[in-house]
């Protein structure tokens, strides 16, 4: 017994120290790697690094475990506390077929998860780099979908290898597959709207269609987005009132803060005016504002008058709007205001009242 006790304490000894020996040569393999890489920039080399310390992690893990099993499956053998012949040809014939499928299958799984990660981690370079590196919205948005989308391939490749072993070691997963099944077709009843929300918000994030602090009008409320979330997105309207909104029943969404937008005024005069003279003096104080050095950074174009929009109620509606940067619209609109009231009052035009 002694003798035996001793050969499977050296036995164990040896199988950590191979684990040991493997999780070195894998990390040296690692670092030579990351040196031959050409890495541009200090986050790409810090995104690099922290998935290969991730990626010898999960080895080291996957070394030493298979250490420790290999010596508690030798230490039960040995001790009699296992089956009472332990037949080397039965573990070679077990190891030649199911052994090397279950290898085979974690290794596998393993390789497809991180191959899946640095794809993912791919698309959300080229996301970001599509984008400008101080735009810090669309960074968090891109980590977002990039965390949701490396989650759900972990999980969908981990539960299938989970199968795949448990088959190989001959334990029965119908039971399992059925449970799975009843439980996901309650879950998808009870959280049909949830995943639709889920679903939209994506997609919402995805086409970059609002961003936070945009002006945007939604299903007919207009106001400032102030959060977006994969469910659900926060409007404030100009009431102050906080406006949310599950992403699945947004069926109408106007962003009218993107890129630029339109200072649109109209102004009503009575029918006994000169129509021509009412837009000279338009002209004028579109030019004078244009040329103003507070508002000329703002306005992005000459003032466009569309002409008589609407003859009603003995006045005529006279159209007219700047092109402006983002939601600076409000403001440009208010100022016009102000002048062409201003310029009508100098020379005698009476708006209709």
């Amino acid at each position: 017994m002694p003798s035996i006790r001793y050969t499977t304490i050296v036995a164990v000894v040896v199988a950590f120290v191979v684990a040991a020996l493997v999780v070195r040569a894998a990390h040296a393999i690692v670092h030579r790697l990351l040196d031959a890489l050409e890495m541009v920039g200090a986050e790409n080399r810090a995104a690099v690094h922290a998935r290969a310390r991730q990626l010898i992690r999960a080895l080291t893990l996957l070394a030493y475990g298979v250490a420790a099993l290999a010596s508690v499956s030798l230490a039960l053998s040995r001790f009699g506390l296992s089956e009472p012949r332990w037949d080397p040809r039965e573990v070679a014939r077990w190891s030649a077929t199911h052994g090397i499928n279950v290898v085979i299958i974690a290794a596998g799984a393993f390789i497809v998860i991180r191959a899946a990660n640095l794809v993912v981690e791919h698309l959300q370079f080229k996301l970001t780099r599509s984008h400008a590196t101080t735009d810090l919205e669309w960074q968090r948005r891109a980590a977002t979908l990039g965390g949701i989308l490396t989650s759900l391939t972990t999980a969908v490749v981990g539960f299938v290898a989970v199968l795949m072993l448990l088959r190989e070691l001959s334990i029965d997963i119908v039971p399992i597959l059925t449970g799975a099944g009843i439980a996901g077709l309650a879950i998808g009843f009870g959280a049909q709207n949830l995943v639709r929300d889920v679903i939209s918000g994506f997609f919402l994030i995805l086409e970059d269609q609002v961003r936070i602090g945009d002006l945007a009008r939604i299903n007919g409320v207009a106001g400032t987005v102030e959060q977006i979330n994969l469910r659900t997105i926060i409007l404030r309207d100009g009431e102050g009132a906080v406006q949310v909104f599950p992403n699945g029943t947004i069926t109408a969404l106007a962003n009218l803060s993107k890129q630029f937008a339109y200072a649109v005024v109209e102004t009503r005069v009575a029918y006994s005016e000169n129509i021509d003279r009412v837009m000279g003096t338009i002209r004028e104080v579109g030019v004078s504002m244009e040329r103003d050095p507070v508002w000329q950074p703002i306005v992005l174009a000459p003032l466009e008058i569309a002409g008589v929009t609407s003859l009603a109620d003995g006045a005529a509606t006279v159209q007219v709007k700047f092109k402006t940067l983002p939601l600076n619209q409000g403001k440009v609109a208010n100022e016009l205001r102000r002048r062409l009231m201003g310029a009508f009052v100098g020379r005698g035009i009476k708006p209709y009242a």
